[in-house]
């Protein structure tokens, strides 16, 4: 399989179960930095492409990463090593929730392109699979963890299935963590809202809500996708 080749860097994904995609791209461009972070953590990072794009886009000194799987694992420490930024990223290979309890660290951003499915039908690909259902890492798993290793001014930014959005408000709340913005993800103007990106702190601001379309069809991208995704894309 050929590298994924940004602007930037170049992800290999050879050994990954999930390859470079829209979500993650989208997550890495759209995630605020606003309150310019000096930590960042990239939970379930499978090729780095996040903490990757979050190097390229901060002045962040630490950008650490966790990833389960260890073929991806290794793949994403290449990646790393590999990349304009090496001296800054570190992946550590890890279960999340082992992970809350070993550090003692606090960081100023934690970014997630999480596991979304609930299925119990497996795919016959063990590792796809622990990459893609939710069961790996639930979101009250996830949400408690964030809890713990967010800075008291941090911020959290995920990307969920839109159907996933008020189950994750409702767990967040319960956490102290509030809804600062949302992107709301469609592919074309007829289909249905699909994603959506959400970014939470423990500030109760009125949250920023707005909405993207990716295509107006097959390979036409809109000019709010080519904007946000420019600093990234060869071919943007």
């Amino acid at each position: 399989m050929q590298p994924f080749r940004f602007k930037q860097f170049i992800v290999h994904q050879d050994r990954c179960a999930m390859k470079v995609g829209t979500d993650g791209v989208l997550l890495g461009a759209w995630t605020s930095l606003a309150h310019q972070p000096q930590s960042i953590l990239d939970i379930g990072a499978g090729t780095g492409l996040i903490a990757l794009q979050m190097a390229q886009r901060s002045s962040a000194e630490t950008i650490d990463a966790l990833e389960l799987d260890e073929d991806a694992y290794e793949q994403c420490v290449e990646n790393f090593e590999t990349s304009p930024w090496g001296d800054r990223l570190f992946c550590y290979h890890a279960h999340f929730m082992e992970f809350v309890e070993e550090i003692d660290d606090t960081y100023d951003l934690i970014v997630c392109n999480p596991p979304f499915y609930k299925e119990d039908v497996s795919s016959g690909n063990s590792a796809r699979d622990m990459a893609r259902q939710s069961n790996s890492l639930p979101i009250p798993q996830l949400f408690e963890g964030v809890a713990q290793l967010l800075e008291k001014q941090g911020e959290f930014a995920i990307v969920l299935p839109y159907a996933s959005f008020g189950h994750a408000l409702e767990v967040a709340e319960e956490h102290g963590l509030h809804l600062n913005r949302t992107l709301k993800v469609k592919g074309t103007p007829k289909t249905p809202v699909k994603r959506i990106l959400l970014q939470f702190s423990r500030r109760k601001d009125a949250p920023e809500s707005l909405e993207l379309t990716v295509e107006t069809e097959r390979h036409q991208y809109t000019p709010e996708y080519v904007a946000l995704t420019q600093p990234f894309y060869l071919k943007m």
